[in-house]
């Protein structure tokens, strides 16, 4: 009597359960040892170095700020299937499973070893243990499916077997889900410990910001704040999860070409005289009337005291920004030499950098965007010549000089929105860091375009909030926006997405008057 086949669907199943298991087990060594990166972030981080710009731009766009989220779920959801497709092809070739789980821990190896704070043994370790619980899993699933039903091969409603089955699959998928969320708990706490944030006291600035005028911000409902909170400051990086930075191990390295090269540790930065600017911050990836964008107080080490002291010499004409997770951006010297805002900043918003902002150090050079400019978690300022270095996104399509362009966005109303007929508040941003907003004007359909109302100028390196009147009349209608930098240059109504150096055009929304 030939032996009974694994229902292909439970041989599904059995595969599915058995990657996330994997995965599962992953997570949890992580959070176990700190020398030991979560494979799962790792992979995360491989695929988004890997997958091409137009991707990257895509996934921006649709998720924003929840694209790593989405990614982790999306390597979550790949790995089952594929677990399902082994599963089921693996009931009847043996050999098949424990090739594929060598190949997931091959490339959790791979992908584990490109964080700088890993180490190798511990890293392969926990590959092959936790390619080893996947397989264990599936083979004790496949052994419950197949032990019962040889028993009992009636395959209706009320068969044993697929109740042995399920109550097991549902004991492994509830172990997975409490090793998983264990391993990110302790990870999460590995990381907020090693960082030792909460430990900090800030030292004073020597050159300090006014608190912000009240004429700075606008009572209007809707509106952005002249300040962000940092818990709601946009994020966009390359790092699936935060880097785990010691403080007590930390040190910045300035070198390369300069006469005197030396290294910081974070209490010779605080040491160090400090002044507070406030700065908006925008990504290139921010479509016309997107949010990520955001405006802060940084507090930081003019980034040109650092420089002379380290003595330049007349051939650095680059200045690239290493982060500790390997990530590289790359601005011209002449730009931190100029008189705008460039520092090392150790706290926005009157308190230590947060984590996910770069705890415990970053640039912030003002009129910059982000990927040439802003490194989170820096290690390392090193100078070098223009044509020597291109950093992590110039060769991925993006331009290697990237001044941020002059915007303009319209925050209240919301596209899309039913108002009332009347008198109509129509507010928002405007923003063009290192110039200034002068101007901000508003059009109403094909109608002419009227000055809005500006706030006061917090900063020419800051954002500045507008308003605008409008007797609003029942109907469709379209509104846009458009600003004015301090040299008199108003904002482009050409239409170009963000890459290579930035979206621009007059943010416009419909709505509709009753």
């Amino acid at each position: 009597m030939s032996e009974p086949a694994v229902p292909a669907a439970r041989a599904a199943v059995a595969g599915a359960l058995a990657a996330v298991s994997s995965l599962a087990a992953a997570e949890l060594l992580a959070g176990l040892f700190a020398s030991v990166p979560s494979l799962v972030t790792a992979v995360g981080s491989l695929v988004i170095d890997l997958a091409p710009a137009p991707v990257k731009e895509f996934a921006i766009a649709v998720f924003g700020t929840a694209d790593k989220p989405a990614l982790i779920a999306g390597i979550v959801v790949v790995a089952s299937l594929i677990g399902a497709v082994v599963g089921r092809a693996g009931s009847r070739r043996p050999a098949l499973p424990p090739v594929v789980f060598s190949a997931f821990a091959l490339l959790g190896v791979i992908a584990g070893l490109r964080d700088p704070q890993a180490e190798a043994a511990p890293t392969a370790v926990a590959a092959v243990v936790a390619a080893a619980v996947g397989l264990a899993v599936l083979s004790t699933l496949l052994r419950t499916a197949l032990a019962v039903g040889r028993a009992v091969p009636t395959g209706g409603p009320d068969d044993p077997a697929r109740r042995r089955f399920l109550l097991a699959s549902g004991a492994m998928l509830a172990l997975a889900a409490l090793a998983a969320v264990g391993g990110r708990r302790l990870l999460q706490r590995t990381r907020t410990l090693a960082a030792r944030r909460s430990d900090v006291v800030l030292p004073a600035a020597v050159d300090r910001v006014t608190p912000p005028p009240p004429g700075a911000s606008l009572e209007v409902p809707g509106v952005s704040p002249l300040l962000v909170p940092n818990d709601r400051f946009y994020r966009i990086d390359t790092a699936l999860s935060v880097p785990r930075v010691d403080v007590a191990a930390w040190s910045l390295d300035i070198s390369g070409l300069v006469d005197r090269p030396y290294q910081l540790t974070y209490a010779d930065l605080l040491d160090l005289p400090m002044i507070e600017r406030y700065v908006t911050l925008s990504c290139v990836s921010n479509e016309v009337g997107g949010d990520l964008v955001g405006n802060a107080k940084w507090q930081g080490v003019p980034l040109p005291a650092l420089l002379e002291r380290a003595g330049l010499r007349p051939e650095a004409t680059q200045i690239v920004g290493r982060a500790v997770d390997g990530f590289t951006v790359g601005f011209p010297t002449e730009v931190a030499l100029d008189g705008r805002v460039a520092m090392v900043a150790v706290a926005m918003n009157d308190e230590p950098l947060p984590l996910a902002h770069g705890f415990p150090a970053r640039l912030v050079v003002a009129g910059l965007y982000g990927y040439v400019s802003a490194t989170k978690w820096l290690a390392a300022i090193e100078l070098t010549t223009w044509e020597a270095f291109d950093a992590y996104w110039v060769p991925r399509g993006w331009a290697k000089e990237a001044p941020i362009k002059t915007q303009s966005r319209i925050d209240v109303p919301r596209s899309g929105q039913r108002l009332q007929a009347g008198p109509t508040r129509i507010g928002g941003v405007a923003w063009a860091p290192n110039r200034g907003i002068s101007r901000v004007e508003v059009r109403i359909d094909d109608g002419n375009w009227f000055d809005a109302t500006l706030a006061d100028e917090l900063a020419a390196d800051s954002w500045r909030l507008w308003v605008a009147e409008w007797e609003a009349t029942t109907g469709n209608h379209l509104i846009r926006v458009r600003a004015t930098d301090g040299a008199g240059e108003t904002q482009t109504a050409d239409v170009a997405p963000p890459r290579p150096d930035g979206a621009t055009g007059y943010h416009t929304i419909g709505i509709q008057v009753i």
